[in-house]
């Protein structure tokens, strides 16, 4: 799937919404990633929405982001704060009731999406921020974060979702593929026309 370029309508991003995997049992270079894109946000200036909670890449984004004095901002459902799963030293937390609920909050609160290595929920995330998107309920940014190959798989989909006819050439214009942090980080300082 070809990159695309977002053109110069584009605001300045202030704040970015990360998905990422919750599982810490991943390789070192995923454990990597996130820590590398939470310190840059916060070396950047920019505030990180995400999932709120302690554990996996999610946690990590958020100990780097903190770590460097970032402001982060932590949207969780109650049930997983109540398994004792929410990150404690966010600089807020908002607790809601659902994972739809999760969702929206993280969408309403950032300027744009990346989108780091993770699992079913990440995919989940993924897909309906897409949704979004191609519904024109949105028009913010979508980074894929290529970390190592990661997202190939998913690259060969989405291309194959549009050569077999379900869904529109412009599809693909619906994100910007990167290959790792330091380019995605070097796409949000650029800001519009990047």
């Amino acid at each position: 799937m070809p990159d695309t370029k977002f053109g110069d309508s584009m605001p300045k991003i202030r704040s970015l919404c990360v998905y990422c995997g919750s599982s810490g049992a991943v390789a070192q270079v995923y454990r990597g990633a996130a820590s590398e894109l939470g310190a840059g946000l916060a070396e950047a200036g920019i505030e990180l929405v995400f999932g709120g909670g302690r554990v996996g890449l999610m946690g990590l984004v958020a100990d780097a982001a903190l770590a460097k004095g970032g402001r982060v901002v932590g949207v969780i459902p109650s049930r997983l704060r109540d398994a004792e799963l929410a990150h404690p030293g966010v600089s807020e937390l908002c607790v809601v009731d659902t994972m739809h609920e999760r969702k929206a909050r993280m969408a309403e609160r950032a300027d744009g999406f990346a989108i780091l290595p993770g699992g079913i929920g990440t995919l989940d995330e993924t897909f309906e921020i897409l949704s979004w998107k191609q519904l024109g309920l949105h028009d913010k940014p979508i980074f894929l974060v290529d970390v190592e190959g990661y997202w190939t798989p998913l690259r060969l989909l989405l291309e194959g979702i549009v050569t077999s006819g379900f869904a529109r050439p412009e599809t693909r214009e619906l994100l910007r593929i990167v290959p790792s942090v330091l380019e995605l980080l070097e796409a949000l300082v650029r800001g519009p026309g990047f």
